[in-house]
């Protein structure tokens, strides 16, 4: 299957689940492919024939995009190497969760979400330790009666009863022994900080030498700035006065590609709830589909966040009133 097929069949399969999807990210580079939302559920999804090339910078990108944008983001492909990704199985690439198409219809049209996970040494789950201190306690075994029946140390059992995960030869033991379900989902959209490689979070990168100038005028006018390397925009900016004030931002003279990218933002902003601003150094239109153009002169008249928002609300009507 080409890649693009590919990209097609998850956002079809993505959007019968319910999800509002964002155009694609057509344009290089790019940290992710589409963004898609289903109520509060905001996803950032890299779409891979083969995983083995999301590399670290990408995988980087992604996780800081999900801190500045409160969303998942995630990777859905079909093989690692030359294996195919096991089904119900969620992997781990650089912190990011990784799983197969198959996964993902189990998880967002059937409501299944993934028992095991991928981590080094194998593949695993998780135990609900306070589940199984009560059937182990109600049956009146002893720590090390338990950890007789299991062929493992005390002190294991313990671990397991207090949240350590298990194998999956341990779980389905313990379910063999207590006839009961003792294991709990991977929670892909929330609790993969659980199970995540062990990563520090990524530090922003530095702001390209082009930009600076840019940047310093949005700093001053009261936005926390987050350069992207990978993305269809240049930095993702905060309101220091309310984070909930995001805007996407692209610089660069406006040619073609620049339209192009001013598009993409647009229907990105349209899926994370987040405006878009284009500054170029002349403009001849107010806006490209929703993202505002403001010339670099105009940008360092604005005082701060409130005359930003109010001039990219302005030109978004004037245009959509065209």
């Amino acid at each position: 299957m080409s890649r693009s097929a590919l990209v097609g069949n998850v956002t079809a399969m993505l959007e019968d689940a319910g999800f509002t999807v964002s155009d694609r990210c057509a344009i290089r580079p790019k940290s992710f492919d589409i963004a898609a939302r289903r109520g509060e559920d905001l996803l950032l999804v890299k779409i891979l024939g083969n995983v083995d090339a999301f590399n670290q910078a990408t995988g980087h990108e992604m996780r800081r995009l999900g801190t500045y944008l409160e969303a998942t983001p995630l990777v859905v492909g079909l093989r690692s190497r030359d294996e195919d990704l096991k089904p119900d199985v969620v992997y781990f690439r650089h912190g990011v969760p990784v799983f197969s198409p198959d996964t993902a219809y189990n998880l967002f049209i059937e409501g299944v979400p993934p028992l095991i996970y991928a981590a080094p040494g194998g593949l695993y789950v998780n135990i609900d330790g306070d589940l199984l201190a009560d059937e182990r306690e109600e049956r009146q075994w002893s720590l090390g009666q338990l950890a007789n029946e299991l062929g493992v140390s005390r002190r294991t059992v313990s671990k397991y009863e207090d949240g350590m995960n298990a194998s999956i030869e341990v779980a389905m033991a313990l379910e063999d022994i207590f006839d009961a379900p003792l294991t709990s989902p991977v929670d892909v959209l929330e609790g993969t900080d659980d199970v995540r490689e062990a990563e520090s979070p990524p530090d922003d990168p530095d702001a390209d030498p082009d930009d600076e100038e840019v940047v310093a005028v949005l700093t001053r006018a009261g936005y926390r700035v987050h350069p992207t390397l990978r993305s269809p925009f240049k930095a993702v900016s905060q309101d220091e006065a309310d984070d909930e004030d995001v805007v996407l931002t692209g610089h660069s003279q406006f040619t073609k590609a620049a339209e192009k990218r001013a598009r993409i933002m647009s229907s990105i902003g349209e899926v994370t709830h987040t405006q878009s601003v284009y500054v170029v150094d002349r403009a001849k239109r107010d806006a490209v589909d929703g993202t505002a153009l403001v010339e670099r002169s105009e940008l360092e008249k604005l005082g701060n966040a409130a005359e930003l928002r109010k001039v990219i609300r302005e030109r978004a009507e004037r245009e959509e009133a065209l």
